[in-house]
């Protein structure tokens, strides 16, 4: 996990949950995300919300490149961030033409 301050009350939190993309990963049927290291990656982003009284704007993360289940990542989402509290934002973005 890394912070960057962005602004005084902006950061962007960069959350390693994958090694290597979808694409590289189908000769081995492994999808590359790795759920445990988003589980404890938002583990932290809870605690560092809660300190800055901050809330949580993303994506579907590791539902793309990374071949993740949004269903599975959506459960730790909800187990780790909103079902403590902390108010979070999942943005889709357009489809590609």
């Amino acid at each position: 996990m890394q912070f960057v301050d962005v602004e005084p009350t902006f950061w962007v939190a960069n959350l390693i949950g994958q090694h290597d993309i979808a694409r590289q990963a189908r000769a081995t049927r492994v999808p590359p995300v790795r759920y445990d290291a988003i589980r404890e990656g938002l583990g932290r982003v809870r605690a560092f919300t809660q300190e800055h009284q901050a809330s949580v704007h993303m994506p579907r993360i590791g539902a793309g490149l990374a071949g993740g289940d949004w269903t599975v990542i959506e459960g730790i989402v909800q187990k780790e961030l909103t079902g403590q509290g902390v108010s979070v934002t999942v943005y889709d973005l357009p489809p590609r033409p």
